[in-house]
């Protein structure tokens, strides 16, 4: 009994036990349902996982289907980028408590009822907890962003800080982290007030299969820039947390926090006014570059961080010596090299869509747009998730050559699988369709050997973890102990401060 309790004390009380839940819980999702797409339905996998599991796959449901998918699998990424927020920004352990007991019951909700409702028979009781289960969700955010107050003194920086302040103090990492949670929860509210018109004037639809349509209703559009939204704050959120791994800080994050700010307030503007404003895309350009720009900064400071580390002990290090510091960590040079090798196979394609959407794109035939349009927002989320994968996985505690192994693998094959992807999308731009058939065969080849290598790796990490709970001694316990102690130590800390405004209050009444 104390053998399972202390487990289950790990996996629903400790920060990275309820992120190693999560992250199961999205890869047991995609283990199974992607068995229902892509080569597995030639190979007839997806028929052994319809008969096994009993499924109900009608036809006219599938937009439905796909879109209840993609949703459970965002509350659980967003979930666990919420873990990952609570534990690295200073906030109040009862606050943190609150906000992750309340997220992990909203999208374990929200995942198990939505899928049972879309795949196993359309049980409204289902569905009606779904919502429970979003609208949990939706208040552990507004807890989140209520935590995250960055007007709170006791939480400014003192004159002379290395990292973003105001004038005033107020620590502007902070705030940026208060932005993106006010401007999620603005987003989120986007989508469910159209949901709320379902079956009323709004119907079903994925965003891909209204491209050539000349006319959009406005729910049609809210949805649209509530999609598009989503998916970016989610990628301002990654970028924020692996800031605060890396410890960024200095000049580059002092300008880039009021930019970071300002950026994803004008991105969000521009994604929501779609509905009302036909120039609104000028406006997300904008707030695009402004959200790009501390991304860059970034990646500067930590690839120049990971170069003075690795050379400290070299008085006047050569480029060989450089490049070897600056490669010698994957996961910690990995969550930059991502957020560049996105500029070329999603930030940069969707701008050369944008500026040359009726010269050519509108030129090709309806399916080839739509497949490069899927493939943009597929590849962005994917890429967010090898960053999220390596930041959790330095979380895990990886060494030695199992960390290279698995850093370059995770790096490598999602770059070939998502280099190819975009090939496969735009291949239309240097090749025709009588002459494709090498092009195709070649890129849907990489993609497959790519995503392959990394669920593979994947499953073996996650094989790892799942073990290393029947350890007495293992990875778990070192980490539950860690956060014990951490969590001990901020309780005692809040407890002091208490007693000191107690005594002031005191003796100010005395007086």
């Amino acid at each position: 009994m104390k053998f399972l309790s202390k487990r289950l004390d790990y996996l629903f009380r400790s920060t990275r036990g309820l992120t190693l839940v999560a992250i199961a819980m999205v890869a047991i999702v995609t283990a199974i349902w992607g068995t229902l797409s892509g080569p597995m339905i030639e190979w007839g996998v997806r028929d052994i996982t319809v008969k096994v599991l009993g499924m109900d796959l009608t036809q006219a449901d599938r937009e439905g289907r796909i879109i209840m998918l993609y949703h459970t699998i965002a509350m659980a990424v967003l979930a666990i980028e919420v873990y990952f927020i609570t534990e690295i920004v200073p906030m109040k352990r009862n606050e943190q408590v609150m906000i992750n007991g309340i997220i992990t019951a909203g999208y374990l909700l929200a995942l198990i009822f939505g899928l049972l409702f879309a795949y196993f028979g359309h049980n409204y009781t289902f569905h009606g907890l779904f919502l429970v289960g979003q609208s949990l969700v939706f208040f552990a955010g507004v807890l989140l962003a209520a935590a995250l107050w960055p007007w709170k003194k006791e939480y400014y920086l003192p004159e002379g800080s290395p990292y973003a302040r105001s004038k005033k103090g107020i620590d502007l990492e902070r705030a940026a982290f208060f932005t993106m949670a006010v401007t999620t929860l603005l987003s989120a509210t986007w989508g469910a007030t159209t949901g709320s018109f379902w079956g009323n004037g709004h119907e079903t639809f994925l965003a891909e299969n209204l491209i050539r349509h000349p006319h959009h209703t406005s729910l049609q559009k809210a949805i649209i820039g509530h999609l598009h939204i989503m998916l970016s704050l989610a990628a301002v959120a990654i970028t924020l947390v692996v800031g605060k791994w890396l410890d960024f800080k200095g000049k580059l994050h002092q300008w880039g926090m009021p930019i970071m700010i300002f950026g994803t307030i004008v991105l969000t503007a521009g994604a929501l006014s779609i509905v009302w404003v036909e120039w609104a895309h000028t406006i997300i350009y904008v707030g695009a570059v402004f959200v790009m720009l501390p991304a860059l900064f970034y990646v500067i400071y930590s690839w120049d961080k990971l170069i003075k580390d690795g050379t400290a002990d070299i008085e006047k290090p050569n480029f060989g010596q450089k490049i070897a510091a600056l490669l010698r960590d994957p996961l910690k040079f990995g969550s930059g090299w991502q957020m560049v090798f996105m500029n070329f196979t999603v930030s940069g394609v969707g701008i050369f869509m944008a500026v040359r959407l009726e010269q050519i794109f509108r030129v090709w035939a309806a399916r080839e747009e739509r497949i490069t349009l899927s493939g943009h927002w597929h590849i962005l989320a994917a890429l967010i998730a090898t960053i999220i994968i390596m930041y959790y996985a330095d979380l895990s505690g990886l060494k030695g050559k199992v960390r290279q192994w698995f850093g370059w693998i995770l790096i490598i094959a999602s770059d070939i699988a998502f280099g190819s992807a975009t090939i496969f999308s735009m291949k239309r731009l240097f090749v025709d369709a009588g002459n494709q058939q090498g092009t195709v065969n070649t890129t849907m080849l990489l993609i497959d050997f790519g995503l392959g290598a990394i669920l593979v790796m994947f499953a073996l990490f996650m094989g790892w973890r799942l073990y290393d709970l029947f350890l007495k001694k293992g990875q778990w316990e070192k980490e539950l102990t860690a956060e014990r102690k951490a969590n001990a130590q901020v309780e005692l800390e809040e407890s002091k401060r208490k007693m000191e405004e107690l005594q002031a209050a005191l003796e100010e009444v005395s007086k």
